[in-house]
């Protein structure tokens, strides 16, 4: 009988990092060209991820919790700075200002005087001021949502780990175009760089965060 991947897995890798106690949400890139049809970044598990991310969002907001986003802004002439990731992705070239795909979608807008980053790379960390912003903030927790799965999310992931943050993936609040990708980053993040967790579990959390008892 053929071993399965979690057999494979098991006693090597999956060892759960955990919570800390100073949480941020962070959310990767939540833009309508990832849920708007007919566009070439279109999404279908993103649409369905933006529906649960308003969830997790609002009981955030609820508890103190610090929230922040992120967005992908090119310069729309050159697109220089997007380096030779808008040469591999040239799809990536809608992302400019002005462009309705570049919006924030419906729903999980930033509030006013939450903070957005602007990014031109998969990872929220590389080339931002993320991770000072979040250790001046005494965060050591960063809970992940957004989109693409086996893009900018595993890349964010990955860097909140090597940062010294642990990264927490919320499993519904997270899609990519196509469920095998998606499967497989979750499965490969949650066994190397993080921990993936069903949303239930990230508003328990943020509730004992708000009552003092994490």
């Amino acid at each position: 009988m053929a071993e399965t991947k979690h057999q494979n897995y098991a006693g090597v890798w999956g060892n759960r990092l955990g919570f800390g106690r100073r949480p941020a949400v962070l959310a990767v890139d939540f833009m309508k060209a990832y849920t708007t049809p007919g566009s070439p970044l279109y999404a279908e598990g993103v649409v369905e991820a933006v529906r649960h991310a308003g969830t997790l969002l609002a009981k955030a907001r609820e508890c103190g919790i610090r929230v922040l986003h992120t967005r992908v802004r090119y310069n729309g002439t050159t697109f220089e700075d997007g380096g030779l990731w808008i040469l591999k992705a040239p799809v990536l070239k809608c992302l400019v200002e002005g462009n309705p795909g570049a919006a924030f979608c419906e729903g999980v807008e930033p509030l006013p005087g939450e903070t957005v980053i602007t990014k031109n790379y998969a990872s929220a960390f590389f080339g931002t001021s993320l991770a000072s912003t979040l250790t001046t903030l005494g965060v050591d927790t960063a809970i992940i949502m957004g989109c693409t799965t086996s893009d900018c999310i595993r890349a964010t992931a990955l860097d909140a780990m090597q940062y010294g943050f642990r990264p927490i993936v919320v499993q519904e609040c997270v899609g990519d175009r196509h469920p095998d990708p998606h499967e497989a980053n979750l499965f490969d993040i949650a066994s190397k760089y993080g921990d993936v967790i069903p949303l239930a579990e990230a508003l328990q959390y943020l509730e004992t965060v708000r009552s003092g008892t994490n």
